[in-house]
């Protein structure tokens, strides 16, 4: 099932929605293994160690210690994960409001980490951004 690879598209027929819970971003050194009961939305290995994305209150659980409280913003299109210049319109357009973001791109959708206290800030944007390339607000 291939997704949408036109830019124009996706930028005006994307429908950000933003989740409830509030994530984290927690680290494990390498050999360390993942805390029983854990449920990361994501997990990527590096080097250095395995970068896990998890509720704060499932970190807190967990007793591991967290970075970058941040709340989680699924772009409701399915984007290609050939689509060009998709999330770099997107992090622009936050980049100009001076928000820092950390995308994550899955088979089907595109998802934005966000600061927690910024998150309607950013729905607010991504909606305008929505509305500039054709889509009724």
């Amino acid at each position: 099932m291939a997704g949408e690879t036109d830019l124009k598209t996706l930028l005006a027929s994307m429908t950000p929605e933003l989740l409830d819970s509030i994530y984290v971003f927690v680290t494990l050194a390498p050999g360390v293994s993942q805390p029983k009961n854990l449920d990361p939305v994501m997990l990527f290995r590096e080097r250095e160690g395995t970068t896990l994305i998890v509720t704060e209150e499932a970190a807190k659980a967990a007793g591991l210690t967290a970075s970058f409280r941040c709340r989680m913003i699924t772009l409701n299109i399915h984007s290609s994960l050939e689509a060009v210049g998709f999330l770099a319109a997107i992090t622009t357009q936050l980049a100009s409001a001076g928000m820092g973001v950390n995308p994550v791109s899955a088979f089907y959708h595109d998802h934005l980490f966000v600061p927690a206290e910024r998150a309607e800030e950013a729905i607010f944007l991504l909606r305008g951004l929505a509305a500039g390339n054709g889509r009724a607000r």
